[in-house]
């Protein structure tokens, strides 16, 4: 006659295990927990992998914005320096100076002629 002896050395989840398997094909307690912990760490990762995702998709479109921007602030320069030289305003100071100079030497044309016809 065999007795079986249950010592207080086993545990709840040995028991279920025993119960589980079918040709001692069931991993143990500790494996199961193993694999269980494994599966959540796959979980947390493929939604680590989601969230890099999502947050290279908000960069990308922040800088094709930013890069838009700086475009349209490109095309803005170049047309105010374009006007600001059509106008005249885009002049360096030696430019203005022998633009006054020029006016100068007109006006006292214009004096010298007018004291000569009095």
């Amino acid at each position: 006659m065999k007795r079986l002896a249950v010592s207080p050395m086993i545990t709840p989840e040995y028991s279920e295990w025993w119960v589980k398997r079918i040709n001692d094909n069931v991993p143990g307690p500790k494996l199961e927990k193993k694999i269980e912990q494994m599966e959540e760490e796959k979980m947390n990762l493929k939604l680590d992998v989601d969230v890099q995702k999502l947050e290279a998709g908000k960069l990308r479109k922040g800088k094709n914005k930013a890069e838009e921007e700086l475009d349209s602030l490109k095309t803005d320069y170049k047309k105010l320096r374009l006007s600001m030289r059509t106008v005249g305003l885009g002049k360096t100071s030696e430019q203005w100076c022998e633009e006054i100079r020029e006016e100068r030497n007109k006006a006292d044309r214009w004096e010298r002629k007018f004291q000569e016809s009095n």
